[in-house]
This record gives structure tokens, C-alpha cells and sequence, in this order.
């Protein structure tokens, strides 16, 4: 887990995009917690189980774990005041998470489009067969990430995202076509072979979730 920014002003959790994402967004969001540290919010960018530097291996990742883990740093951070939820693309799956004051997401989808876009880029390997598949059953590779049965189920069952009784804003880029809040130009740095940065992006990103953090804050 990276922390920036002051102990004496308002906290952002935030969750990189999942799997192969991750990898490629990880400098982009470290960027912006730089950023927001320097607009005076601090941020916290957890490792959720089974991804990043996580020692769990990933074919034991589970939603369930995930959500512990998030509850974990929201109690460790709700005692001094409610942190604030930032999700990008597939961690939108866990920001049902309560205890926190208000929610942030960054071009989100649900879980079924998180494994759409791994199925587009490489077809599952192994059994076929998902209905007999078990706790301890060989899990799908997809582009190389290995996932157990109750993740893969739980991803396929999210069709569509949540909504939030605390307050919610949503940021997309302008060539997507879904609805938001704020559009901003940029190229989709999740979507590139390799890892990759825009430094103009991440500045306004930064500035946006600072204002609305202040806001809800108000």
C-alpha cells in the first residue's frame, strides 16, 4: 500500500484498474496521488489480493477478499474522519464499500466488461465447462491471469454498476460514448500493449477529484 499527501486533511482510497490494467495504469495513478498531495489531499493506493504486489496468488483472488481487504483501510482511516472512494474501470466492482463519505469513479465498468475485454484479447484456456468447476478446479487463464471459478463468476454476474446513496461523480474520457458527469480528452492508457502516461491527464484528474472531495466535503 503507497500513502501521499498530509495526515491533517481529507483521504482519497484509491483502487487501480484490475489485472492486465493495473500494470498499465499504475505510474498514471501514481501521478495522481502525487498530484492531489500536492492540492493538499492525501491518497492511499492499496494492493487488493492477488493483484499488484500482492503475495496472493491471483487464481485465489475472490470478490469477497477484496471487499475485506477495502473495509480494512476504510475502518483504518474512518476513525479520523470518512476517506473518500476513487475507483478506475474494473475496481468499480467493490465501490458499493461502505464508510466512505463520497465516491469517484474514473471511466468505470462492471465486471462482465471486465472479463469481456479479456475474453476479446485472448480466449479462455482449459475446461470449458464453467458449471463444473469447483473451489479447487484448475482456474481460466485469461491473456495470462489465472482466476479461480468464484471470481470469474462473481465478475460475470456484475452486468451493470451500482448505485451509491453517498454522494457520486463520474469522469470519462471523450471518446466514450457512456454518460458522465465530466469528459476530459486523453488517450485510454488502459487500453495501450505496454504502460503508459499522460502527464496533462493526470493533472486535470487530480484537480477534478480534489474539487470534488473539497465539495463533499463542504
Amino acid at each position: 500500500m503507497h500513502r501521499f499527501g498530509s495526515d491533517a486533511g481529507p483521504v482519497v482510497i484509491m483502487l487501480l484498474p484490475l489485472f492486465d490494467e493495473y500494470n498499465r495504469t499504475r505510474t498514471f495513478g501514481m501521478a495522481i496521488a502525487r498530484a492531489l498531495a500536492d492540492l493538499g489531499v492525501a491518497s492511499v493506493l492499496p494492493d487488493l489480493p492477488g493483484q499488484g504486489e500482492s503475495e496472493v496468488p491471483t487464481e485465489r483472488a475472490t470478490v469477497e477478499a477484496w471487499q475485506q481487504a477495502l473495509g480494512a483501510v476504510i475502518a483504518g482511516h474512518a476513525a479520523v474522519r470518512p476517506p473518500h472512494l476513487a475507483v478506475m474501470r474494473g475496481a468499480a466492482v467493490l465501490d458499493s464499500a461502505t464508510g466512505v463519505k463520497s465516491v469517484w469513479r474514473l471511466a468505470p465498468i462492471p465486471g462482465r466488461a471486465v472479463l469481456n475485454d479479456l475474453r476479446r484479447a485472448e480466449a479462455v484456456s482449459g475446461r470449458k465447462d464453467w458449471a463444473a468447476f469447483g473451489l479447487d478446479s484448475p482456474p481460466a487463464n485469461l491473456v495470462g491471469n489465472e482466476l479461480g471459478w468464484p471470481l470469474y463468476a462473481a465478475l460475470e454476474a456484475q452486468t451493470a454498476l451500482e448505485a451509491r446513496e453517498v454522494p457520486l461523480r463520474t469522469v470519462r474520457l471523450d471518446s466514450d460514448p457512456a454518460v458522465a458527469d465530466l469528459k476530459l480528452p486523453g488517450p485510454p492508457l488502459w487500453r495501450r500493449a505496454e504502460p503508459g502516461h499522460d502527464a496533462a491527464l493526470a493533472l486535470r484528474l487530480a484537480h477534478d477529484l480534489a474539487d470534488w472531495v473539497r465539495q463533499c466535503d463542504g
